[in-house]
């Protein structure tokens, strides 16, 4: 029945043993002080290096990155340190780890980012949306973000510099590869929406000034450790934290045209995937295929059934389960022999310790 999603496939150096992708979830387990990855999200990872591909929770380049309370970094020596024990852990399962690296522009609060004032691409505040903060309990406090303040063409550069040494960073720390996260109304995001981008110089206005901050910053990673280990995930018609664009599929369309000159490895797609989202006309989606020639990974409330539709018609090449992966450690052998999946608990999603992280079953026959 699931055949589809257990093909060998192809990525940059890897042969990949299944189309199915762990993609990037939020858990907010780092140790503190120092947002340092450590010896129970290793074993979080290494329970699901069954998945063809793990990308890892997004990963802050610097300390004015970071949006909410117990996310990991990439730009210390003892976060460095951590996130070996990550990839030591999952290459001895032998699976493929990619690390998600993000900046999260004005979704923030200065409680995150050691009192400074969150940058973008604008001087626009993000709308109806909060983070949260460490407020000294288990429990996270959710707060309003800030009005940022707009990033100078010299900070612009800074950040691009701080993603390439992040990419480098990552290869360090045992890494196979990279995603860049440039979806869901973080801060590469920021500059490619029409609606958050309001700038005047050469990062704003025309599309090809939208998608420039996204072009430099996938040269120097690319430039760093290769195309053949970068990724990066764009989410054309999600609204998430504010980004809105006026007309996603030109943009999204030739975003993905800009990163198939890149040769990068893979395309990760986020699709909407709350109620009444808005879904992507099987056309979009051609049009994507057909302007983006690498390994095209889609997200978004799959079920087997339309993870395989999606791969047999040739749209995509693999296929990520979210929330299905936080409950379910074995999740390709539940695909495989059609096991029943264990609902997750949202209770323990963010925060916490091993409860509702490392310590769901695999499923016993």
């Amino acid at each position: 029945m699931s055949s589809s999603l257990f093909r060998t496939i192809q990525l940059g150096q890897h042969t990949l043993p299944n189309r199915i992708v762990m993609p990037p979830m939020t858990r907010s387990r780092a140790s503190q002080p120092g947002d340092v990855a450590n010896a129970l999200m290793a074993e979080y990872y290494a329970q699901r290096a069954s998945a063809g591909l793990i990308v890892t929770e997004g990963t802050q380049i610097s300390e004015l990155g970071k949006g909410y309370a117990w996310t990991p970094g990439i730009y210390s020596t003892q976060q460095l340190e951590g996130w070996k024990l990550v990839t030591d852990a999952v290459h001895q399962k032998g699976g493929v780890i990619f690390a998600q690296l993000w900046h999260v522009g004005r979704v923030t609060h200065p409680d995150n980012t050691n009192g400074q004032q969150p940058i973008s691409s604008s001087a626009i505040k993000a709308e109806n949306v909060k983070v949260f903060v460490d407020n000294g309990s288990d429990e996270p406090g959710f707060v309003d973000v800030v009005e940022p303040r707009e990033m100078s063409v010299e900070e612009i550069r800074q950040v691009v510099e701080q993603f390439r040494q992040a990419a480098l960073n990552a290869v360090e720390a045992g890494f196979d590869g990279i995603e860049l996260h440039a979806a869901n109304g973080y801060l590469i995001n920021q500059f490619i929406d029409s609606e958050s981008n309001q700038r005047t110089d050469q990062y704003g206005g025309s599309l090809e000034n939208r998608l420039r901050f996204l072009d430099e910053v996938v040269a120097a990673m690319v430039g760093a450790i290769g195309a053949d280990r970068v990724g990066v995930r764009l989410a054309p018609l999600t609204t998430l934290n504010g980004t809105v664009d006026a007309n996603p599929i030109e943009t999204y369309t030739a975003a993905a045209a800009l990163l198939n000159k890149h040769k990068i490895v893979y395309l990760h797609i986020a699709e909407a995937d709350w109620d009444d989202a808005p879904e992507m006309a099987k056309s979009f989606k051609q049009g994507l295929r057909d302007a983006y020639q690498g390994v095209l990974i889609y997200a978004g409330k799959y079920s087997t059934e339309r993870a395989q539709d999606a791969i047999a018609s040739g749209l995509a090449d693999m296929v990520a389960f979210g929330r299905p992966f936080v409950a379910n450690p074995d999740l390709p052998e539940r695909i495989k022999q059609g096991y029943p999946w264990t609902e997750h608990d949202p209770a323990t999603l963010f925060g916490g310790g091993e409860k509702g992280l490392t310590d769901y079953p695999e499923y016993q026959v």
